[in-house]
């Protein structure tokens, strides 16, 4: 009907309106229209409430229609007009109207309508109150349509593409609504299908909830009879990407639309029935059973939490309006009463929640909480995670958040780090810390100790990511700072990383306690006044920050090293063979670059290092005076000193490497602006650095540890910027003799390696190559003429100082590493120096070969181990030079060039059996030779292939000139057949003898039974005396547990360096070449006693099948056959030995290879090794093993803990 009334029946005098007061025609008439009573925007029909509250008006259908059918509309009423309008009119209408068409957006498209089921529920949340906006979800991925036709009934309607989770959980509230019994049956099949088992329960069960127990019980028999290896939820299969989130989705909108629709507190049966079948087989000893029916719960309990927490928000809502309605003046009663009954319905219902919630907590949480799967606990700490931030009244309390600390003892890797992850967001909530103070006061101790102890990497750098958090809520105890600082020199990266921002924050604290202490910032700004960005060397605010970077540096690494002597692992990294290896302080300054923003300004850092305090002590005008004091706190000592160098070394690393990574990075396209800036940034650096190098080693050159560290810097210099510069090279040939100078005054094995590399670093570069070599060509003649002197004196028998000759052959060897010393080597005649000096006119070969062979008169020296270094120096220098030898053979034979003759092998071979033979044991020396001869017979065998490198090319038609018949211009003069001899039989069966000793050496420190030795008359291979545990020094018994894993560790790696020195002299058949194979069988006598490393050196050497299952698996070591050959063994070796798979850890792919079947001796073995390493703690878990992967089908492994 029409909402108004024309004027022309307003001015009708028939009608009964006519006969009223002429006050109200008149009022009428002007107006023209009727008033009538607002309507309130939320029951205004052509009102849309958007989600986020702003209304929109909007034109129904029915009112559109209203007004084209009215003929007493607005748009046509006659007394609204003055007129017909004219003609101009129209046509101005017209326009105007056109001009809007063409200015009005297109019509949106309407929402495409899909064959969805719809809610026929009467009643939707809103009888709940006003609910909050919810936040986005994550579109849920469609189900493959395979697994809808799998099923019947719901669980095909659940997973059908063309229904939602909450649609069909409304229909099913509607279906419960018309027959309770058929649908609770429905939904408990829809359960047992979810599980992978096909059985079903019919009404009569349903109806008999006492028996469901037994019901189940026979379901779950007939399931494991069927031996069913996988399950639904856990499947890797396609289709079931988005199965768990889809069921779990389902019971959490079944839980909310019972909410919505009042069924979940008017039938209480409803949640009765669910949680009797549902909590039941949560306690099944079938594994698919209980992981379902556990994750089932779990979404329900959520579900339960969200409703709780929306009832508990709207009774808090509206018990605040009662109050403030009471406070009024003038109170409205019957509101008062009404708001008074919405808040009693509220908090019933929550009470009815409660119960729910404690229910499913205590039938399913409390057990499963420890259950024997890693998953299902995983499931459950994600879970009460996701409870406590959902409901906080409820779970964040001590009695709930308990459970989360028992976990952090559990025995699963994901279990703990998913404890640490939920605990991480509950210390984020800074609302929230007051609750936690009793639970960190419990678990504290073990939140450090899983920092520190526990045996994944990763969990421990969570560990620490939480800690961080707990400090900042300052629950932390100052022994557990330092506990957790100390982390800092940690081996693995990850932790590093980890505690880099916490160690930052311990600089901070002590930062800010000593400018206290100098007086607060009133204080600094009188000490140092204002920083001048372009003034390095002048004292500011950053230099005392940098003394307490030092101090807590030096603390937390002398705790760290108590009882030991100062630490300094550079003699650790060359001891273990690894002198590219960084030391903890290096790493350690990595992980202080990334967390301390003050050390990235690397200049003020080295101008805080080349500050003299000597001038600043002098000019002090008295112990009070701020500046005095400010100076005299930032003094550093000599092992600070070093710590900042190494800080300085990565930081300019870093520097460097964002400069070059910002230029040459293609993947971003940059402006030419800061290409040019990155460009100009590594220009500033090599500069600045060519300035500052000198500076340091003239201040820190006299002491080997930091002069190491200061010659570090020169192999990140760009040496391409001095070729730029007017006076670059003038410069460059400076550092050089800096460089130079520490390389003879110091006899440090670090400082010479790293000089070393520095000299390796400047020959790099051609167009500086002149003045490189010239300073190098003065290195070596110095050398070798300090050389000459000391062999001459030695010679003679006068008095000389053995350190000094042991020092320069030393020196003699590094060189050797990094340059060409042949001619030096061969060469008779003293080198042309600034010094000269008297000496022996021998060449430097000969004088070396000198040198090891004194070693068998002088064994009794009383300097033993100068002796021992010396005779070690001088095998390296001769070995580094034949390696030269053999480049420079082949590049002569491949260029067929004439060889001019050359030192004979036989000389220095002869000296190395020598000393093998001479001294006993595992003596270093003796390994170091039995190493050199090894790797000489090798490196000649190389030889092999080239005796005539352009026969067979330059002229293919003729017969190929045979080896041992090449024109001797081509060869060395002794011929090729004298370079590449086998190893002598004496020489071999003395090789044995050594790795028999080094064998049961490291047999002995690492526990191991050995093969018992065949003893043969005719075989001298095992003469040494074999030890035994008995036969040890008591003194082994107390050594610290840390050495003797060091010792075990160096033993280890010298037996897998001598036997992969042996297996390669196999190979390149110059070793246990009699066709007896006695080197090789005597090689894998014990190849399955002395650990994994050991077997894969072997890998190499052998050609049998399954050998080394884990090399062959890889593909990295082939068999050596082909063909036909190598298939019969292969066949062979199926018929004998069988297959077996080795599977790899999780995430890795299984690969299917030929290996022999495991005996006993193997299991042994894997017993023993399992011992070795290093095992978790024990966490508390009764029965904590299990398999994971295993479809639940063992029932006496799948006994439920606790239950």
């Amino acid at each position: 009907m029409p909402a108004r009334l024309s004027s022309m029946e307003l001015s009708d005098p028939a009608t009964p309106q006519a006969s009223s007061s002429p006050s109200d025609a008149t009022a009428r008439r002007k107006s023209g229209r009727v008033k009538h009573k607002p309507v309130l925007l939320q029951s205004d029909p052509n009102l849309s409430i958007l989600p986020n509250g702003n209304a929109k008006r909007k034109r129904t259908a029915d009112v559109e229609e209203a007004e084209v059918d009215n003929p007493d509309s607005e748009e046509s009423d006659p007394d609204e007009s003055d007129g017909d309008p004219d003609e101009e009119e129209l046509k101005e209408k017209r326009r105007k109207s056109r001009s809007k068409k063409a200015s009005t957006k297109p019509a949106a498209k309407k929402p495409k309508t899909s064959q969805l089921k719809t809610t026929n529920l009467p009643v939707r949340p809103a009888v709940n109150g006003v609910k909050k906006p919810s936040k986005p979800r994550r579109p849920r991925a469609k189900p493959n349509a395979a697994l809808a036709d799998q099923g019947t009934g719901l669980f095909s309607e659940v997973f059908s593409q063309g229904h939602t989770v909450d649609a069909v959980a409304a229909e099913w509230i509607t279906r419960y609504d018309q027959h309770n019994a058929n649908a609770m049956c429905e939904l408990v099949n829809f359960v047992l299908k979810c599980t992978g088992c096909d059985l079903e329960v019919n009404v009569h069960d349903i109806e008999d909830p006492d028996n469901a127990a037994s019901k189940l019980e026979d379901i779950q028999d007939e399931y494991y009879a069927k031996k069913i290896t996988d399950y639904p939820l856990i499947s890797k299969a396609k289709g079931y990407t988005s199965f768990r989130s889809t069921v779990t989705g389902f019971f959490s909108a079944l839980m909310q639309t019972a909410h919505a629709a009042g069924v979940l507190y008017s039938d209480l049966a409803l949640i009765e029935n669910i949680e009797v079948w549902v909590t039941t087989m949560s306690s099944s000893p079938i594994r698919p059973f209980r992981h379902t029916a556990t994750a089932i719960s779990l979404a329900m309990e959520s579900a339960l939490c969200s409703v709780y927490s929306e009832i508990a928000d709207s009774t808090a809502n509206t018990t605040r309006q009662k109050e403030g309605e009471q406070k009024k003046k003038k109170v409205n009663k019957e509101r008062v009463a009404f708001m008074q009954k919405i808040v009693d319905e509220g908090e019933r219902k929550m009470k009815m929640v409660d119960t729910m919630m404690e229910n499913i907590f205590n039938a399913v949480y409390v057990h499963r909480y420890r259950d024997v799967d890693p998953k299902i606990r995983v499931d459950c700490v994600t879970a009460l995670g996701s409870w406590i931030a959902a409901a906080p009244d409820k779970f964040f309390t001590a009695n709930y958040l308990r459970y989360l600390g028992w976990v952090l003892s559990d025995a699963s890797a994901p279990t703990r780090v998913e404890v640490v992850k939920q605990l991480s967001k509950l210390y984020k909530r800074k609302e929230d810390v007051g609750r936690l103070r009793g639970f960190t006061e419990r678990f504290r101790p073990r939140f450090v100790e899983m920092a520190m102890c526990d045996a994944e990497p990763n969990i421990r750098a969570a560990a620490v990511e939480m800690l961080d958090l707990v400090r900042e809520t300052g629950l932390l105890e100052p022994d557990d700072i330092d506990n957790v600082g100390r982390l800092i020199f940690d081996s693995e990266q990850k932790v590093r990383k980890a505690v880099a921002g916490f160690f930052a924050e311990n600089i901070n604290d002590l930062f800010e306690s000593v400018v206290e202490e100098l007086g607060g910032d009133e204080g600094m700004a009188e000490a140092v006044g204002e920083d001048d960005p372009e003034d390095y060397d002048v004292p500011r605010k950053s230099w005392l920050k940098f003394k307490c970077l030092a101090e807590v540096l030096q603390l937390y690494s002398s705790e760290d090293d108590e009882g030991t002597e100062k630490p300094d692992l550079r003699k650790t990294n060359a001891t273990m063979g690894s002198a590219e290896t960084d030391s903890r302080f290096s790493l350690a300054a990595q992980a202080v670059c990334q967390g301390v923003p003050d050390v990235k300004e690397w200049e003020v850092l080295a101008g805080y290092l080349l500050y003299d305090y000597s001038s600043a002590a002098t000019n002090g005008h008295g112990s009070k005076n701020p500046e005095h004091l400010f100076r005299e706190r930032c003094q550093l000592n000599e092992f600070e000193e070093m710590l900042l160098l190494e800080i300085l070394n990565e930081c300019v690393k870093q520097r460097l490497l964002e400069a070059v990574d910002s230029e040459t990075d293609k993947k971003v396209k940059k402006p030419k602006a800061r290409v040019e800036e990155a460009r100009e940034a590594q220009e500033h650096i090599a500069v600045h650095l060519a300035q500052i190098i000198p500076q340091l080693l003239r201040k820190f050159g006299a002491n080997p540890m930091t002069a190491a560290v200061v010659l570090r810097l020169e192999h990140v210099l760009n040496l391409e910027t001095f070729e730029e510069l007017r006076q670059g090279s003038m410069t460059y040939a400076s550092l050089l003799d800096d460089i130079n100078k520490q390389f003879l005054t110091h006899a440090d094995q670090g400082v010479l390696a790293e000089a070393s590399n520095a000299i390796l670093h400047a020959r790099s570069f051609e167009d500086l190559q002149e003045v490189t070599e010239g300073k190098l060509q003065e290195l070596w003649s110095d050398t070798v003429n300090s050389l000459r002197t000391l062999a001459s004196a030695r010679d003679s028998g006068k008095a000389f100082d053995l350190t000094s000759l042991c020092n320069t052959v030393t020196r003699i060897a590094n060189l050797a590493s990094v340059s060409d010393c042949i001619s030096v080597f061969e060469s008779e005649e003293r080198l042309t120096s600034k010094k000269s000096t008297p000496g022996t006119s021998a060449s430097l070969a000969r004088i070396l070969i000198d040198l090891i062979n004194s070693d068998v008169v002088e064994l009794d020296d009383e300097q033993p181990q100068e002796r021992g270094q010396l005779t070690t120096n001088a095998i390296k220098a001769l070995l580094f030079y034949h390696m030269w030898l053999i480049r420079f053979y082949k590049t002569s034979l491949e260029a067929n060039t004439p060889v001019p003759k050359l030192l004979e092998t036989e000389t220095f071979a002869s000296a190395l059996f020598t000393v093998m033979n001479t001294r006993s044991g595992t003596d270093p020396v003796r390994l170091a030779a039995a190493g050199a001869c090894l790797d000489l017979y090798t490196l000649y065998a190389s030889l092999r292939n080239l005796a005539s490198p352009t026969a067979s090319k330059d002229q293919p038609n003729k017969t190929a000139t045979p080896p041992n018949k090449a024109s001797t211009q081509h060869l060395p003069p002794a011929n090729i057949e004298s370079l590449t001899l086998p190893i002598p039989p004496e020489c071999q069966t003395t090789l044995l003898t050594i790795f028999t000793a080094t064998e049961k050496h490291h047999a002995r420190l690492s526990h191991r039974t050995l093969e018992p030795s065949p003893r043969d008359d005719n075989e001298a291979i095992d003469d040494a005396p074999e030890d035994s545990d008995s036969d040890s020094d008591p003194d082994d018994e107390n050594e610290d547990s840390e050495h003797r894993q060091k010792q075990t560790l160096l033993a280890e790696k010298q037996l897998c360096e001598l036997a992969g020195k042996m297996v390669l002299a196999i190979l390149a058949q110059v070793l246990d070449v009699d066709g007896k194979g006695k080197v090789r069988e005597r090689l894998k006598r014990n190849e399955r006693k002395l650990g994994a490393s050991y077997r894969e050196v072997l890998a190499y050497l052998s050609d049998d099948v399954g050998t080394s299952k884990t090399t062959r698996a890889k593909g990295k070591v082939k068999p050596k056959g082909k063909g036909k050959g190598n298939v019969e063994r292969k066949d062979k070796a199926k018929e004998t030995t069988g297959k077996k798979k080795v599977e790899g850890k999780k995430g890795m792919k299984s690969k299917e290879t030929v290996v022999e079947v495991s005996s006993e001796e193997e299991e042994e073995e894997e017993e023993h090794e399992s011992e070795q390493e290093a095992e978790v703690p024990d966490d508390g878990i009764e029965d904590g093993e299990g398999d994971e992967g295993d479809g639940g089908n063992e029932r006496h492994e799948d006994e439920i803990m606790g239950d």
